[in-house]
């Protein structure tokens, strides 16, 4: 900043080809009036040479030879040179600009919903489908903005893993640490109750835009609330339902035999019941069958739920031209004293 730097501005650090390509230049086009000033004062030497009365002074040969004190008369016309090349610098107003953008939002509250039942192990998605699905919701978190999320996993039972909140990296720790096979005993796939207790997180909300994503793969075999009910419990509360089905139907490997083979299981996934709570939340219902198919769905819903950022930009504006102000002021100066000494009265060849 020029109040931080106006008592160096004798620095050698002004001249450098990085100070001037950092500046921002409020009138550029004065810079192309430098070359005219070199110009000016080489018009001005070549006039010079062929108006100026010369004085024929007859020297033996030996005692003709350059002094290179003739070479001072030039540091006048050199100084008024640098004099104008600084001022024309100033007139171009080197600024620098500091702009800082503040953003708000109201920001939206998302549950992630995901099944941890035994059969998110079938390994149709790469390494497996909870792993796959793992992934996808951390590149999914990595992309929000001040919105607050919470997970919720379930098989037999449902449990809430994180509180809505916008400690992303807490939420990395969870999925990455606390999200496997092993966190629920009771097996079966409780969607009804993975519901409710997504909806108990969001029920107290205040945010503009609710929403619940489930990833399931499974039919509802287990909890004590049906997954309609549960999902007209959501509505009532104005959470959105996004339902993603994962898993191909038919033959799908899960595990290895004793010769290292793939077993293959026969994998069944109720659609119309996902259709329909997606339908009850006004969301929409996703049937993926790859690790492509699914980070698509996941970044289509990001497109859908985006809230309304909001900003507001501040510039700050520094001059420094007073520093080349100041240079251009020494240098003439100096000009001043060079025309009352003897520099200026140096015989020319």
């Amino acid at each position: 900043m020029l109040d931080e730097t106006i008592y160096k501005w004798y620095s050698p650090e002004w001249f450098t080809p990085s100070a001037f390509k950092s500046f921002d230049w409020a009138n550029a086009f004065v810079l192309y009036l430098i070359p005219l000033v070199l110009l000016l004062f080489a018009l001005k030497w070549l006039v010079g040479t062929k108006l100026k009365q010369k004085l024929p002074v007859a020297l033996p040969k030996q005692e003709i030879e350059k002094h290179w004190t003739s070479y001072l008369r030039f540091i006048p016309n050199l100084l008024i040179a640098l004099s104008l090349i600084f001022i024309l610098v100033s007139l171009a107003r080197p600024q620098r600009t500091n702009e800082e953008v503040e953003q708000w939002s109201e920001g939206i509250d998302i549950a992630l919903v995901i099944d941890i039942s035994e059969s998110m192990q079938i390994e149709d998605f790469k390494p497996n489908r909870l792993e796959s699905a793992k992934r996808t919701a951390r590149d999914f978190i990595a992309g929000r903005q001040q919105d607050r999320i919470g997970l919720v996993i379930f098989s037999g039972d449902a449990y809430s893993l994180s509180p809505l909140t916008t400690d992303y990296e807490l939420l990395y720790k969870f999925i990455d640490e606390e999200i496997d096979f092993n966190k629920i005993e009771n097996r079966g796939t409780a969607i009804g109750s993975a519901i409710a207790v997504g909806t108990n997180r969001m029920r107290e909300s205040e945010a503009a835009s609710k929403v619940m994503i489930l990833l399931s793969d499974g039919d509802n075999t287990a909890g004590n609330i049906d997954p309609i009910t549960a999902a007209e419990l959501a509505a009532a509360y104005d959470i959105k339902i996004y339902t993603i089905g994962i898993g191909k139907e038919g033959k799908v490997p899960f595990g290895k035999d004793f010769f290292g083979r793939p077993n293959y299981v026969e994998n069944t996934l109720d659609e119309t019941t996902l259709r329909e709570i997606a339908k009850i939340g006004s969301g929409q219902f996703y049937r993926v069958s790859d690790n492509e198919a699914l980070r698509n769905v996941f970044d289509l819903i990001d497109e859908y739920e985006k809230a309304e950022i909001k900003e507001t930009r501040y510039k700050n504006t520094t001059d420094f031209y007073p520093i080349y102000l100041k240079w251009a002021m020494v240098f003439f100066i100096l000009f001043l004293f060079s025309k009352s000494t003897f520099i200026s009265n140096i015989l020319e060849d």
